[in-house]
């Protein structure tokens, strides 16, 4: 191993002393003088491990620099409607009195602000279209996929993310599905509310998974969903009561049947929709 002497300036070389790429290089293999303002390194291949702890350095700050986007959200205001980075639904008139399971969906931006698809071309912000919130379920950002480039996925779904849309920022993810949504023509069997929530989750990749729809997004507030009073409990399921009782009184047993037949069709459209016809719905 030889020892190249490297003349310099003493300003040059003072320059050096503060710039970063002079220390990219081992203090063991680096020597200097200000004697003779020489600069000697012995030349030869930089070791693994200093390779390895450069590039362990390197990945800790880029995912400081991500963890730092996820500042710390406000507490959910129910009463008020703030409900950060939630998925709410409310029941929607006439529909949810036949079916009550069925409602409409929105989700909230970092500040709580609530966006939902409401009609043709029509994102509405901030004032969800058919009532209050009844049902809400908070999601984790930690969840997200959120990459800078094609090397910082944290799913395993790098290209397709890509080519699907991603975001940096979760309040990013939304705006991109409300420009999508736009130019959307709304239809509650084949392009509604839970359709623009599938889109977000889908670009933000949550829980690592690409396949949201309207099916499993109904679950998700329906199984994981809190209720925000007991009073969005009676508006949810007083109406159908009153209609199961009275149609019971005035028809019957058929009318029982009629309405757990038109449910099945119901589940049973938008299940193949889903899983069948996939260009059939919007997701």
């Amino acid at each position: 191993m030889h020892l190249l002497p490297i003349p310099i300036e003493a300003n040059v070389f003072q320059s050096l002393l503060c710039s970063s790429s002079f220390w990219c290089f081992p203090s063991n293999n680096l020597q200097f003088t200000t004697k003779n303002c020489h600069i000697r390194m012995t030349t030869g291949r930089l070791p693994i491990m200093d390779l390895k702890q450069a590039y362990d350095v390197e990945l800790m700050s880029s995912t400081s620099k991500i963890q730092h986007e996820l500042w710390p959200l406000d507490e959910i205001d129910s009463k008020n409607g703030k409900l950060p980075c939630c998925l709410v639904w409310t029941p929607l008139p006439v529909v949810s009195w036949l079916a009550p399971f069925i409602g409409h969906l929105g989700i909230c931006r970092e500040d709580g602000v609530i966006l939902d698809f409401s009609g043709s071309n029509f994102v509405n912000v901030d004032e969800f279209a058919f009532g209050a919130t009844a049902r809400y379920v908070q999601l984790d950002r930690e969840q997200c996929c959120f990459p800078l480039n094609m090397c910082s996925h944290t799913c395993k779904k790098g290209y397709q993310h890509s080519e699907y849309g991603t975001a940096v920022t979760w309040d990013d993810a939304l705006r991109l599905s409300v420009r999508h949504f736009e130019h959307k023509s709304y239809n509650l069997f084949t392009c509604n509310s839970h359709s623009f929530v599938a889109n977000c989750l889908n670009r933000l990749c949550y829980g690592g998974s690409m396949d949201w729809n309207m099916l499993n997004v109904a679950a998700l507030i329906l199984f994981k969903g809190h209720w925000v009073d007991n009073m969005s409990i009676i508006r949810s399921f007083l109406p159908s009561t009153v209609v199961l009782c009275l149609g019971l009184v005035l028809v019957g047993w058929p009318f029982l049947v009629g309405l757990f037949s038109f449910s099945l069709i119901l589940f049973c459209w938008f299940l193949l929709g889903t899983y069948c016809l996939k260009t059939l719905l919007e997701s």
